[in-house]
């Protein structure tokens, strides 16, 4: 089984939950492929890996359980840099479209650099806070997808949702070190982040494809 591994810091309790729950599974086997967002889409779309958080502008038509990468209302690590111009990020998707959906103008940033940029209290926008004041729902960012094993799927979602994940001193001293972030605003930040695909936050992935469909031109 090969999982698609995205190393943002907003998945960091998820990975330590499979690291554990794949030690517990008998017979359980799971390898990983590392990338980015953009690059883990290409995977997952073309079967080169069997599940991953898929970026929300591809997930709507794939298999997935109730598990995304959620902002209720600021996100701190999906930000625009206003500019006249705009320039997208290669490691996105979704956060590009959304972007235009909301027109605003400027460099979009997303992942561990947009946070480091946003703890430098630099000038930026919040695309969370943005959309949530647009449409008054959460925004989805990337759901848990899957092509096969549903069973297994369903199971690391529920076992996920269901525990409280501490993260032990040593893993936040590596994920400071690895990404030059600061462990107590790793912390904080992590508490910006929810993952239960809940009644509200799917809501708000319906009003994202929505508004996707009124601007296909845009986005085709």
């Amino acid at each position: 089984m090969i999982f698609g591994k995205i190393e943002y810091l907003n998945l960091l309790p998820f990975h330590l939950f499979m690291k554990r729950f794949t030690s517990t599974q008998q017979y359980m086997s799971m390898n990983y492929k590392k990338g980015v967002p953009s690059k883990i889409n290409t995977q997952f779309l073309t079967r080169r890996v069997d599940a991953a958080f898929i970026s929300s502008i591809h997930a709507k038509k794939q298999r997935h359980v109730n598990l995304g990468i959620i902002a209720k209302k600021e996100v701190l690590s999906v930000l625009v840099i206003p500019h006249d111009t705009n320039k997208s990020d290669t490691e996105s998707a979704t956060s590009n479209i959304l972007a235009k959906i909301l027109d605003i103008k400027g460099e979009v940033l997303i992942g561990d650099k947009a946070l480091r940029y946003y703890l430098e209290n630099k000038p930026r926008i919040d695309l969370a806070k943005a959309w949530q004041k647009k449409f008054h729902t959460p925004f989805v960012f990337a759901v848990l997808c899957y092509h096969k094993d549903k069973k297994l799927y369903k199971k690391i979602a529920k076992g996920f949702l269901k525990q409280k994940i501490k993260i032990p001193n040593y893993i936040l001293k590596e994920a400071s070190k690895r990404t030059a972030v600061k462990e107590k605003d790793i912390v904080k930040y992590l508490t910006y982040i929810s993952y239960k695909l809940d009644t509200k936050a799917k809501k708000g992935l319906s009003i994202f494809y929505k508004e996707v469909q009124i601007r296909k031109i845009l986005f085709n």
